[in-house]
């Protein structure tokens, strides 16, 4: 069974993301040094969720073991990919590249601090910008507070999501730790999270999220594994032994225009599950004919993979139809001409500057080429003091 769909994580840092998705998934997504040293989330991290049902009181479980315990039978319902993004403010461009590939959110908001906190407004800035419609609110750490304290946290959440489009999302409160209410949130995610409607005859897109060596150090030449790319297909199917092309691919010389890479597919794997075939829906691993040196650290990320010959060319310029977010924190000032922005277009990030306003449409030059396609939705951040924060969102027009 292939995961139907992708569903972020998103809420202020140390609001629970990480502990909720082990509850949900029994796989700690922190697994890079300086996130296990520092104890947040700096790069996305992925992990399947198995919903599964007693055939006889319809309960949820994230477990077939549970459920046994429990001495009902079990039933594998759905499975889904969870991406668990980052909540500290310095990463917001990493969770705006993740809502690219999302389906659906669960936005996680701690009982045992006031609502709102800085990211907590931030990523629903980015839920509003992005149009996404399957919400689901938790009401995490509701284990430190009292009934009273959870009642008034719940009171404030309401208040918070009123005009936006989570207001009429459902509000579940749970204690990841002790596996309080994760059979509700199941039963609610299985209620709420449908699947959109794949056009799997479409051509062949995957958004490339990760890209990476899965060779240790000192593998000998003849036992060298290719490189591996972690993303989603948007629309059309994978096949494995299919020639793909992936751009804007890889610099081969300092001042020259990026050139796609062509190479097999070899293994398609969705966590430890070999698939034959990658449908639209889940994080998928794609094992290549390539060197894995193009691939080690991310370096594709940003990248769009196709059959061969149906990735259209990488641009440097982009237009984009923007809208000005509207910020209670910031004075945000029209765009200017020559003013630095990011650009967040897919899972590609790049700086880009502004070089024409004209009817609400922005034309800006990208400093690293990405692939874009008509409609897809962009983020802009702009520079406010030392920091970089989410200003503008449009859909681009060329």
């Amino acid at each position: 069974m292939q995961a139907d769909m992708n569903i972020g994580m998103l809420g202020h840092v140390d609001h629970g993301k990480t502990t909720l998705t082990k509850a949900l998934t029994g796989k700690w997504t922190d697994t890079h040094s300086e996130e296990i040293k520092r104890g947040i989330s700096i790069r996305l991290g992925y992990a399947d969720a198995y919903l599964y049902q007693d055939e006889k009181t319809k309960k949820f479980y994230p477990d077939k073991e549970s459920c046994a315990k429990d001495g009902g039978k079990p039933k594998l319902v759905r499975k889904i990919s969870i991406v668990d993004a980052p909540g500290h403010e310095t990463l917001m461009t990493t969770v705006i590249s993740a809502t690219s590939i999302l389906d659906g959110v669960i936005f996680l908001i701690a009982a045992n601090e006031p609502c709102p906190q800085p990211q907590t407004t931030e990523h629903l800035l980015v839920l509003n910008s992005t149009g996404i419609k399957n919400i689901i609110i938790v009401q995490t750490k509701i284990d430190l507070v009292s009934r009273e304290k959870a009642i008034e946290s719940y009171n404030q959440i309401k208040a918070f999501l009123k005009g936006s489009s989570a207001e009429n999302a459902p509000i579940i409160p749970v204690s990841a730790n002790y596996g309080l209410n994760i059979d509700a949130l199941l039963a609610t995610i299985n209620d709420v999270m449908k699947p959109p409607e794949r056009d799997e005859k479409a051509p062949m897109r995957m958004y490339i999220s990760r890209s990476f060596d899965i060779n240790k150090p000192g593998t000998e030449i003849k036992n060298l594994k290719g490189g591996v790319i972690g993303g989603s297909v948007v629309q059309g199917a994978l096949k494995l032994g299919d020639e793909i092309e992936i751009s804007p691919g890889v610099t081969r010389k300092e001042g020259t225009k990026p050139a796609s890479i062509i190479c097999k597919v070899i293994s398609l794997m969705e966590e430890a599950e070999k698939l034959e075939i990658a449908h639209p829906g889940g994080l998928v691993a794609v094992g290549t004919t390539l060197d894995p040196s193009l691939t080690k650290s991310d370096a594709l990320v940003g990248s769009i993979l196709g059959r061969k010959g149906e990735v259209p060319e990488s641009v440097d310029v982009i237009k984009v139809k923007y809208t000005l977010l509207k910020r209670a924190d910031l004075e945000n000032s029209p765009l200017r001409e020559n003013e630095p922005v990011v650009v967040n277009v897919h899972t590609s990030t790049s700086v880009g500057f502004v070089t024409g306003l004209a009817k609400g449409i922005a034309t800006i030059k990208l400093k690293k080429p990405s692939v874009v396609y008509k409609d897809l939705h962009v983020a802009l951040s702009r520079k406010v003091g030392q920091r970089w924060r989410l200003s503008a969102w449009g859909n681009i027009v060329a």
